[in-house]
């Protein structure tokens, strides 16, 4: 009933999703040039031959599938790759990272006409669905298009799951429309059951399928020479609330660990002006990289403001906090800096990426602190003493490279339904 009704909601509800997305032009969360890929209008031609269709929900699952579109272009290469992602943020990423034979277009708004649009023109011969945004209309129209659909990375938070069993019905008729979830961890495999998903396997979480994060050789260097011997830790990808945590942190420690400098890379970069006038008012020297300041001796908070540069600072710095794990709610990514042999620390919550952050805990890679005041004794334990910090910093590593193999399991999982389609036969396996 709720699935019938949300159909007929979004199907006659279209001048409001139009004004919907109107504001969010103005507001700058469109994109005005591609604005029709929402609608369903596609701003590509189709390339001929196979194409297998990815649909992520923004930077981190997009990111993710990169080494999976890279092997699919070398093991397959005569089928086309379309990522579909919702964030103007994504795009702007794909724009950078897609390989040759690689495409991108913003996903259709979930309104029946606009997924049939989009459909009619891609024409897909596999669909894979990253971790665990499902568009009931996408997911609907997809199946009625006899496209085998896969779940891709799969990951159910407690709170989805709780969210779901509310309306389970629902759920279980869009879970039934996949032919396959791989999932990230037996929890999570677990819980895809629970909801309704019949053929589940757990080859690993993709994430552990990147190579370590790019940098600039240069960058890293000017860097290094500006900070010199200077003890620094990171905060990374943080969320409101968390950057005056660490700048209160600071000024606790910087007595106690002279010289000390900490570097904040905001989830969000446009952030950047804000949180910057934030810590100066707490009496802090802050110095922000869009804005070309370098680090000087006297700089307190140096924020990163800046996208794409992760890998810069995970390799200036050894001990990584990883942002809205203290406040907010999910946690971010821990396994790019352990990949860097980072040192991590967790706030108490880190729900969205809890296999991984158990894993690394457990391995010695990550210490979990529950409050403002734990983080503080954690970094300061770990800036004096060296041992301890390399230690964990390679207990990191090791963990990250034990998983490294995931990506050839999912190849595995995925080779029968390429052969299927290869064969003309895509509806073998749905």
């Amino acid at each position: 009933m709720k699935l019938a009704l949300y159909r007929m909601a979004t199907t006659l509800g279209g001048s409001l999703i139009r004004l919907y997305l109107n504001r969010r032009l103005k507001r700058g969360k469109e994109d005005p040039a591609r604005f029709n890929e929402r609608l369903g209008q596609a701003s590509l031609p189709r390339p001929d031959g196979k194409l297998v269709w990815m649909h992520a929900a923004s930077v981190g699952e997009s990111l993710s599938i990169l080494p999976l579109i890279d092997r699919l272009r070398t093991d397959h290469g005569d089928w086309s790759v379309l990522v579909t992602t919702g964030t103007v943020t994504s795009a702007r990423l794909m724009a950078e990272r897609l390989p040759e034979g690689a495409l991108h277009q913003y996903v259709p708004v979930d309104r029946v006409s606009y997924v049939r649009r989009f459909l009619e023109h891609w024409k897909p011969d596999l669909a894979l669905w990253v971790e665990s945004e499902f568009w009931p209309n996408l997911v609907i129209e997809t199946r009625a298009s006899a496209v085998p659909m896969v779940v891709l990375n799969g990951r159910v938070s407690a709170a989805s799951y709780d969210g779901w069993l509310k309306n389970h019905a629902m759920i279980k008729r869009i879970l039934s429309a996949f032919v396959l979830v791989l999932a990230q961890s037996e929890r999570d495999g677990e819980r895809f059951r629970t909801l309704g998903a019949k053929n589940i396997t757990l080859p690993g979480n993709l994430k552990f399928a990147g190579g370590p994060l790019p940098v600039n050789a240069l960058d890293l260097q000017t860097l290094q020479t500006q900070v010199g011997q200077r003890p620094r830790w990171l905060a990374t990808s943080t969320h409101a609330g968390e950057e005056a945590i660490c700048g209160r942190v600071h000024m606790h420690l910087k007595t106690k660990l002279p010289g000390l400098l900490s570097i904040i890379v905001p989830r969000h970069p446009e952030r950047g002006e804000a949180v910057a006038d934030e810590l100066r008012q707490m009496g802090l020297n802050v110095a922000r990289r869009s804005a070309a300041e370098a680090i000087a001796p006297d700089t307190d908070i140096y924020i990163a403001d800046t996208l794409g540069e992760l890998g810069l600072f995970y390799r200036l710095c050894q001990l990584v906090f990883i942002g809205k794990s203290m406040v907010g709610v999910g946690g971010q990514n821990p396994i790019e800096p352990a990949q860097l042999s980072c040192a991590l620390i967790f706030g108490p919550d880190m729900s969205n990426f809890e296999d991984s952050s158990y894993k690394l805990a457990g391995s010695g890679g990550a210490f979990r602190v529950l409050n403002e005041q734990d983080l503080g004794e954690t970094i300061k334990t770990l800036l004096n003493d060296d041992k301890a910090r390399h230690n964990a910093a390679h207990a990191a590593l090791n963990m990250a490279q034990s998983e490294a193999h995931v990506l050839d399991r999912v190849m595995d999982c995925l080779a029968p339904y390429l052969i299927d389609a290869e064969s003309g036969d895509k509806n073998a396996r749905t």
